[in-house]
């Protein structure tokens, strides 16, 4: 990686070491920011497009609890425990005594109420984590200063990890009532913000934010963490691949945001005290969305599940592991995001015959499409009545992981004897039109997302009752296959006999091979390999970076579990 640093890049080496840099060097740790901060100045996390990982929930707004990923338990942060009733309807959170705002205003339940009740009573509150509140919660109740009762809208086992556990990026953040007691929440700019964190804001523009150290921070207090390190946080819009991999290089950032293989191995010839998530092949963290070939089950021939079902056979996930993805990630076995916790479904899929083999079958595949009918032309493709055996693989165009990954596909296909072909759309027409309406014969996408540390959350995404005709808009991007066949609807059985089973219930595993059964048999959708995010962390200035070796958690810097990440970083010797 021997080149001189573009324009934009010494433009953000020269912002780093200016004036609003008065830390030293050494004692800031500086994150790669992937995008722009349309509001600095705007802090209501509620409110559409407001964004939180410029440092607000990763320094500043701490979360109740943190999913840890390799044990699938909740570690406790601002609660030192969560319990339910038998039957799973109500909850009782246990809040941790001792906890106070930056301003030092206790933190406590009337905190919790306050913003539960925000969320419950605003139906304009947009963000995920307000609306999913809204739809589970019937009710919340303070029972003491460090006791809250939630009473739910109906049964969940899951209430506490999907809420408060930081499952996937955020969590419910609870706001101070003392500040936002009388403002309209939608509305309500909450600047200067405050949090319960051991950093405060100190400055944000467009393209930075800058946190420092609160060495009054309740944690160091009451005994339940030392202070972490860093004594300065800043978040750097970096501009893209080539200025992250050249400020990281240079020790200018300290962990950037998704590479490629080839920034990688580049970045570490110039700094070998670069890491990533693996020290060698694959290199990458696997995040929770897997990603899938989409099939529009209500579309001709594709209605056809023996159809369905040879396209499996023929895509050879290998190659799609070695061509697309340079080699950092692995072929999917199942539907699910291949983390320990989901060991004993994944497992429980393989013994029951149902695992996905790495390497394809195409001569497997050719034999259900010439059962079905079709016979090979000179043209090397099949054809029925006339009609070529065809197929349009809509692809969101926003990244060439995606399109490199459907033209491995429409490749494997073609030399199968399907006409195949890649249609690349932008990244609003793809999510607002192609994929929640139905207008597709097969898609990329990765709508299996959701479990992380128990299966029903993602096996739930393909029941029947998410089904809309085509020109409809799918529920929440659940089953957009509109899978509607007898299998389906007894699969959409076994699932619902999953929804009020605790992630540990014995059962599981059973249920889930058995429901399985027909998604294997019927194929509304094809797993294709797990998702990578080869994330590079240096060690110039850090170390403590989370790496399969010191999986304390997952590398996902960018989400509210962070603040684990920063409490781990030590001054590199």
């Amino acid at each position: 990686m021997k080149r001189t640093l573009t324009l934009t890049a010494v433009a953000l080496a020269m912002a780093v070491s200016g004036g609003a840099f008065a830390q030293e060097r050494a004692d800031t740790v500086i994150f790669d920011l992937d995008r722009t901060i349309k509001d600095p100045e705007n802090f209501n996390w509620f409110t559409s497009g407001t964004k939180r990982q410029h440092g607000a929930h990763q320094s500043m707004w701490e979360p109740l609890f943190i999913l840890n990923y390799t044990t699938g338990e909740l570690d406790p942060w601002l609660a030192t425990g969560i319990e339910s009733n038998d039957d799973f309807t109500e909850w009782t959170l246990a809040i941790r005594e001792g906890v106070t705002w930056s301003d030092g205003e206790t933190f406590d339940a009337d905190d919790v109420v306050f913003t539960a009740n925000l969320a419950l009573n605003n139906e304009d509150l947009s963000q995920r984590e307000a609306a999913n509140l809204r739809s589970q919660v019937a009710s919340v109740e303070k029972m003491g200063d460090l006791s809250v009762k939630f009473v739910l809208k109906s049964a969940n086992p899951r209430f506490a990890t999907e809420n408060f556990g930081v499952r996937i990026f955020g969590s419910f953040l609870i706001m101070p009532e003392h500040v936002w007691a009388g403002e309209d929440p939608a509305t309500f700019a909450f600047f200067p913000p405050i949090g319960t964190g051991p950093y405060t804001f100190t400055s944000a523009s467009t393209n930075r934010a800058i946190w420092d150290r609160n060495d009054d921070w309740w944690g160091a207090q009451s005994g339940f963490q030392e202070l972490p390190e860093p004594q300065r946080l800043i978040w750097l819009e970096t501009g893209g691949e080539e200025s992250r991999a050249q400020l990281i290089a240079s020790n200018q950032i300290d962990a950037a945001t998704n590479v490629t293989v080839g920034t990688l191995e580049a970045i570490r010839a110039q700094n070998p005290n670069v890491t990533a998530w693996h020290e060698d092949y694959p290199y990458a963290w696997p995040d929770p969305c897997a990603r899938q070939l989409e099939i529009n089950t209500t579309v001709a021939p594709w209605t056809d599940p023996n159809l369905r079902r040879a396209v499996a056979h023929i895509i050879d996930r290998s190659q799609i592991v070695n061509v697309a993805y340079e080699g950092t990630t692995v072929a999917s076995e199942s539907m699910f995001v291949q983390y320990g916790s989901m060991g004993a479904y994944i497992d429980a899929i393989k013994e029951a015959g149902y695992g996905l083999p790495a390497k394809g079958d195409a001569a497997a595949g050719q034999a259900l499409i010439e059962a079905a009918g079709y016979a090979k032309g000179d043209n090397g493709y099949y054809a029925k009545d006339g009609e070529t055996l065809s197929v349009s693989i809509h692809v969101n165009s926003a990244s060439t992981e995606y399109t490199r990954t459907i033209d491995v596909v429409v490749e494997q296909l073609n030399r199968a004897g399907i006409e195949a072909k890649a249609v690349p759309v932008e990244n609003g027409v793809f999510w607002g039109e192609v994929l929640p309406f139905g207008s597709f014969e097969m898609s990329y996408s990765w709508l299996s997302c959701g479990s992380v540390n128990e299966p029903w959350t993602s096996m739930a995404r393909y029941t029947t009752d998410s089904v809309v005709p085509v020109g409809e808009r799918s529920p929440g991007f659940n089953n957009t296959s509109r899978w509607d066949s007898e299998a389906a609807a007894t699969y959409t059985e076994l699932v619902a006999s999953m929804a009020n089973l605790a992630a540990d219930d014995p059962k599981l595993p059973e249920l889930v091979a058995e429901a399985y059964a027909h998604l294997d048999a019927e194929v509304p959708f094809i797993p294709l390999v797990q998702a990578a995010k080869l994330l590079p962390f240096n060690n110039t200035y850090w170390t403590g970076w989370p790496t399969a070796e010191n999986a304390y958690n997952h590398p996902a810097f960018w989400w509210n579990s962070g603040h684990q990440i920063i409490h781990n970083l030590t001054k590199a010797q």
